[in-house]
């Protein structure tokens, strides 16, 4: 990783957080007028704090990546057997998927009014575009970047989202992982052409 790649990998991931950012943002404000960005309603005011919004977005997406690539480099490391830390990384995946839905239920459920199937959505949602961008990323390189590809999608966006998922706010909660998986999605599946490494 030269600095030239990384400053396009930056650069990249920023103007992609921004822009996934400003459309979900107007998608939300004009669907649901409650719907404000440190609420002013003014568009103009409010497209320029989703473009800050976004490119704030983008560089937690940054951290988190590159914070998984050095975890991941340690526990390869630590555990030899590619099948022992595959099925760890499916584990940590289902217990984040189920956390996602029950301690959202229990948290935020009104007694009554909510049932925890509508709390089934979001992680829905989450699996199947992680799905999908695990076996794009594996069809571009090989069968075993599946299984990580699908923890860095599910986990680490899950963990990067955290403050927004502690709202009980459904508006909040997309505003900040639509453009984390527009981002964390870019920078899995471009990693290996900026590598040069189309096998690895």
């Amino acid at each position: 990783m030269t600095l030239r790649k990384w400053f396009h990998l930056f650069w990249t991931t920023l103007v992609l957080g921004m822009l996934a950012s400003t459309l979900i943002g107007l998608i939300l404000q004009f669907s649901d007028r409650d719907f404000t960005v440190i609420g002013v309603s003014a568009v103009g005011f409010n497209v320029a704090n989703m473009i800050l919004g976004g490119a704030t977005i983008s560089v937690l997406s940054q951290m988190g990546f590159f914070a998984y690539l050095i975890v991941r480099f340690i526990m390869m490391g630590l555990i030899r057997s590619k099948t022992v830390w595959d099925m760890l990384q499916l584990a940590v995946v289902i217990v984040v998927l189920f956390d996602l839905v029950y301690l959202r239920y229990s948290n935020f459920a009104k007694a009554g009014s909510d049932t925890i199937l509508s709390y089934f959505l979001m992680p829905v949602i989450l699996l199947g575009i992680s799905i999908g961008v695990s076996y794009w990323k594996m069809k571009m390189t090989n069968k075993i970047a599946f299984i990580p590809t699908l923890f860095f999608m599910v986990a680490v966006t899950v963990c990067e989202a955290v403050p927004a998922l502690k709202l009980d706010n459904t508006a909040s909660n997309w505003f900040m992982l639509a453009p984390l998986l527009v981002c964390n999605a870019w920078q899995i599946l471009i990693l290996h052409k900026i590598l040069e490494n189309k096998k690895s």
